[in-house]
């Protein structure tokens, strides 16, 4: 019983995450960190699920590296936008 409640936890845990992405989207500094949320609330689901049904962890490692390069991308994205614009704000800039 205490594992289902974990995973109702980690599950609900996204959602916000996901809410916040949807919603909050001002700034890009915001938008990334969402999406680092979702990623960190996803990798423990796996590592809980993973645990659970005593699977090797291979592919976790694999989910982490995946989800480092993606933060590393979105963080170089970030400060060649502010070293351009000056800041982080999505109505700054024109995408034309």
């Amino acid at each position: 019983m205490m594992i289902f409640n974990i995973f109702i936890f980690i599950i609900v845990m996204f959602f916000i995450g996901n809410l916040i992405f949807v919603s909050k989207n001002k700034h890009l500094l915001i938008v990334l960190l969402s999406l680092e949320f979702m990623v960190l609330m996803i990798f423990f689901f796996l590592l809980l699920l993973l645990s659970f049904v005593e699977y090797d962890m291979y592919m976790l490692m694999v989910f982490l590296v995946f989800s480092v390069c993606e933060g590393s991308l979105g963080l170089s994205i970030l400060v060649s936008m502010i070293r351009t614009h000056g800041n982080d704000y999505f109505q700054s800039f024109s995408f034309l």
